[in-house]
């Protein structure tokens, strides 16, 4: 195990953004994981596990212990079923393997359920913690197990879906259980020769009026292309691209509240549906009748030209810039709605609550 001194983070982050890490290891095995843990006890310094850094916020001071990125690659065949229902297979996927690089895999091999989730950037180890999800898929829906280092007990554990705690973009890595886990590898279930999911909007326009249903292939390439508009998707020089995704989560809220919103707003107030009693509010519609525009900078730190719902690195940005724009349209929309927005990505090595 090599472990470097004062690596800075912005290097391996979208966000470009934050200041060094004290020591800095790659797990290329499970052995590494452990070693950097009991590295982290003997010395009584903090412990971060990265994957892609796509959902990240770094501070500008940095992390003052160690952080852990995941290294390990693979996607190895589990199992294949058929018979009287429809045909499964199943993998098992290192945690340090590229997300849009197993989706492509699947879709690929005709299997359905994570097409939607096409252009994401980051690691596999990261979408269990997040439950990551687009456009009406949600990965918990394949996840059939997880395999991770319980830093608790010292040794490795596989967890079942049932039991990861699973909801809108939480799970029992990022809420009850934070920090106890480090995510090794997961295992997919998916379905071969499923229908590709359109029902979302903004893929289900590109497909109206067509005579046939659209194949997996279709929805990825559409997918991918309304990223890609929304400078979701990691493009080489576009400096829109510069960010960690969505920043803010959408709200739920209870019927009462949307009702109470459509009272002030008028109607049309956008939403789909959450849990019984509750809506989905798109905290994108929210920014901008808060009166945030596409392009509102603060410093170095800017709303996409193309997307309100992320903030961006435009010209040299701090991560005090990026903060700084987050509190202003949170505290916008609070004022305006009532409403207060989460924000998605992870924040690394602030002192201070968002």
């Amino acid at each position: 195990m090599v472990v470097r001194e004062d690596v800075l983070l912005s290097d391996y982050t979208t966000l470009a953004v934050g200041g060094p890490a004290r020591y800095f290891v790659e797990a290329s095995n499970e052995d590494d994981v452990a070693r950097a843990v009991e590295l982290s006890s003997r010395h009584t310094l903090p412990l971060f596990v990265m994957g892609g850094g796509s959902n990240l916020l770094v501070s500008d001071a940095g992390y003052p212990g160690i952080v852990l990125r995941m290294a390990t690659r693979g996607i190895v065949p589990a199992e294949m079923a058929g018979g009287g229902g429809a045909a499964t297979e199943s993998f098992q996927v290192e945690a340090g393997e590229d997300w849009d690089t197993f989706v492509a895999h699947c879709v690929d091999r005709g299997l359905g359920g994570v097409e939607c989730l096409s252009g994401i950037p980051g690691s596999v180890g990261g979408t269990p913690v997040q439950n990551v999800g687009a456009y009406g898929q949600e990965v918990s829906t394949v996840i059939s197990r997880v395999r991770a280092y319980d830093r608790t007990s010292g040794r490795m554990v596989e967890i079942d879906n049932a039991d990861c705690g699973f909801s809108y973009r939480t799970s029992r890595f990022n809420t009850t259980s934070r920090d106890q886990f480090i995510i090794q590898s997961v295992d997919f279930k998916l379905v071969k020769g499923q229908a590709a999911n359109i029902q979302y909007r903004d893929v289900a326009r590109y497909f109206e009026g067509k005579p046939s249903l659209p194949t997996l292939a279709e929805v990825r390439q559409v997918v991918r292309a309304i990223r890609r508009q929304k400078a979701m998707l990691i493009v080489p020089g576009d400096p829109d691209c510069r960010s960690a995704g969505s920043f803010f989560k959408n709200p739920v809220v209870e019927e009462t509240t949307y009702l109470r919103i459509e009272a002030t707003a008028g109607p049309g107030v956008p939403k789909f549906p959450a849990a019984a009693g509750s809506v989905k509010i798109p905290a994108a519609w929210l920014i901008e009748k808060s009166g945030f525009h596409r392009g509102h900078a603060r410093g170095g730190a800017a709303i996409s030209s193309r997307h309100t719902l992320a903030l961006t690195n435009r010209a040299g940005a701090t991560a005090r810039d990026i903060l700084e724009l987050a509190r202003e349209i949170r505290d916008g929309v609070r004022a305006r709605f009532g409403i207060e927005l989460r924000p998605e990505p992870v924040f690394l090595g602030f002192e201070e609550e968002f």
